[in-house]
């Protein structure tokens, strides 16, 4: 692997998250052997002269339509981000592709059945041939699996024991959701009409956990009053997706969190009138299937750059004593962020060895672990801190 041509293609480059996440990558990392690739050659050029980018830096064409050039594609490089979705649409040739080759790969997944799918067609391939594939690499699910983690950590390192009941729960947050999350939303509820076996994936939050079945988990799909936390919480929209892929991170791990694990997400809204109020707006809000954000498009800089979100992940330990972790980025969650973490996760993981994680089809926390919050913290914009 070390011996190939590149250490990272960014597959997407032209669009709007993959421009960002080129961007990234040539003001923070240019001493890595790197290369743009998409469909268009023409547009790769114009892409890469308007943001700036060494006019050096390679461009490859390839495309989802056209398996061999994702062949040529996965055997020149260490490591593939790709911000090419919906997946289930466009994402699986990549997938076979990397796995047939022994590339590592991550992307922004956010859609459980296509995730399913690729952990049941993939995940032997992918051990057999040393790929590291590692879903869901945005802000659905980085933040929210690497605060489980840090908690249960902490929780392990001081009480010898994880935390048995964990509530995530997003403080703040400014910013929007990407075009690619509303259209993977819409291509999943395709899906349901022409599968409707796929509904129960979706509604499972074990459905990615390899067939490990786990106690009742709460619903958190209704407005609450927390009396622990002295606020309301309403429904988070990408609960459905971190729950699931925090559950498979505790099964890739062997239970670290522990068989009992019990986990979900809401978003504090406050207390009082004024948080039931806000609970309930948020609660009833159709923003994302009435006007969603268009693929392609995002905010513009200054709304990237002031953008920002706090999560908080809390639990009693076994002797009773609350403990709490959180994690806070500096940018907006969909975009700015984004770019940057997943960029920090593909670099993580091909610096990781593979006796410490093998070939296979991963989530972030058991692939990557505190190396991957080390670099978070030095590059990303993120903390991790415990309250």
């Amino acid at each position: 692997m070390a011996d190939r041509e590149f250490d990272v293609v960014v597959y997407g480059a032209t669009g709007f998250t993959g421009r960002l996440v080129a961007e990234y990558i040539a003001a923070t990392h240019p001493d890595i052997r790197w290369a743009m690739a998409g469909r268009s050659e023409a547009k790769l050029e114009s892409v890469r002269d308007e943001m700036g980018v060494p006019a050096s830096t390679p461009l490859i064409v390839a495309d989802s339509s056209d398996p061999a050039s994702l062949k040529a594609m996965a055997e020149r490089t260490r490591g593939v981000v790709t911000t090419v979705g919906p997946y289930q649409k466009y994402g699986e040739p990549l997938v076979a592709a990397c796995a047939e080759a022994g590339t590592d790969y991550v992307d922004l997944c956010g859609e459980p059945a296509w995730m399913r799918d690729v952990i049941d067609n993939y995940a032997d391939k992918a051990k057999a041939s040393g790929a590291r594939i590692v879903l869901s690499c945005g802000f659905d699910s980085i933040p929210f699996d690497m605060g489980v983690f840090a908690l249960q950590e902490a929780a392990i390192a001081k009480t010898g024991t994880p935390i048995a009941r964990v509530k995530g729960r997003v403080r703040k947050m400014k910013g929007t959701f990407s075009g690619g999350t509303a259209a993977s939303f819409f291509e999943t509820m395709a899906r349901v009409k022409r599968e409707p076996e796929v509904l129960g994936w979706l509604i499972d939050p074990f459905s990615l956990a390899g067939g490990f079945k786990g106690p009742e988990q709460p619903a958190g799909d209704k407005p609450i009053y927390e009396d622990d936390l002295g606020s309301w919480s309403a429904p988070f929209i990408m609960a459905a997706i971190n729950t699931k892929n925090i559950h498979r991170s505790n099964a890739l791990m062997d239970h670290r969190y522990g068989t009992d694990f019990v986990y979900d997400e809401m978003m504090l809204t406050g207390p009082g009138e004024q948080g039931e109020q806000m609970a309930t707006m948020v609660a009833k809000d159709r923003s994302m299937q009435d006007n969603p954000p268009k693929p392609g498009e995002g905010p513009s800089k200054e709304e990237r750059e002031t953008g920002f979100y706090e999560a908080m992940f809390t639990g009693m330990t076994a002797e009773g004593e609350r403990m709490t972790s959180v994690v806070a980025g500096d940018r907006d969650p969909g975009y700015g962020s984004t770019s940057k973490m997943i960029t920090e996760a593909l670099l993580t993981l091909i610096d990781t060895d593979h006796d410490t994680t093998p070939g296979g089809v991963w989530t972030p926390a058991p692939a990557l672990g505190q190396p991957l919050i080390e670099r978070l913290q030095k590059y990303a914009g993120l903390t991790f801190s415990m309250e």
